[in-house]
């Protein structure tokens, strides 16, 4: 069992668009300063804010299975595909880059949103024609339990899938309640609190302190019970798991 935290000095951070778009990325790409350089398939995480119209322009992907969040604000897209959209917030976009694709991102007014890339095994990926998807928030189940909003962006009964194996939840905690996640043997969950500070605590450890910002990492060979705990306010936690490892080789990042 292996229990981390990042904090934001650790994690790696970008920008766009001359500073317009900045971003925090708990997983970056080589040389940008992140401690964690991937988790299993979960190969870049990062989370941009845009207080004013910005743009990246027309760039390229392959093989990758890339996901846009929208926690706030509203994502503006095209790609070589033909695709022209907006996604609402609390939508998501979803590219199986396969083969190949250009896309270009704007933002109009002020924009909170993550990009998350998993990966696949690219040999078989790049052989793939690449797709564009969209979802509503509404398309996604959101279940109360006990004052806790647990929404599921991947897994179970979400309504978008992809090649890799991973499940996404948008968790919202008040503040002095309890969310507990299992956690399958040989699975790692990472967790990024966008909003409050909290405590978790794995299986009978000791509860362990985490703030806004932090970076959240639990590894276990056997599986357990991970308990995360709203401190003094409410607490918004975005949740990942993937296997720890996969069955297929990895792309190495060039250091």
């Amino acid at each position: 069992m292996e229990v981390k935290i990042i904090k934001p000095q650790d994690q790696a951070n970008g920008q766009f668009d001359g500073g317009k778009i900045k971003e925090q990325k708990p997983i970056g790409f080589s040389g940008e300063g992140s401690l964690i350089n991937r988790l299993g398939p979960l190969f870049y995480w990062a989370w941009g804010h845009s207080q004013e119209p910005a743009e990246i322009g027309l760039h390229p992907h392959q093989g990758f299975e890339i996901i846009t969040y929208v926690i706030k604000g509203k994502a503006y897209h095209r790609d070589t595909l033909g695709t022209v959209s907006v996604v609402e917030e609390g939508g998501t976009q979803l590219m199986q880059t396969g083969s190949g694709v250009y896309h270009a991102e704007a933002f109009k007014e002020p924009s909170e949103m993550f990009q998350i890339w998993f990966e696949p095994h690219l040999s078989q990926a790049i052989k793939r024609t690449p797709t564009y998807l969209q979802y509503n928030s509404e398309d996604f189940s959101v279940i109360g339990e006990e004052g806790v909003t647990i929404k599921t962006i991947l897994g179970n009964d979400s309504p978008m899938k992809i090649v890799t194996d991973a499940g996404m939840w948008d968790i919202g905690i008040p503040n002095g309640t309890v969310y507990t996640h299992s956690l399958a043997p040989n699975r790692t969950l990472a967790g990024l609190a966008i909003r409050g500070d909290g405590l978790f605590t794995f299986d009978t450890n000791q509860p362990t302190h985490f703030e806004h910002k932090d970076f959240v990492i639990v590894q276990s060979e056997i599986g357990g019970e991970v308990a995360f705990q709203a401190l003094d306010k409410d607490l918004r936690i975005f949740l990942i798991e993937v296997p720890t490892e996969v069955e297929y080789p990895l792309y190495r990042k060039p250091r």
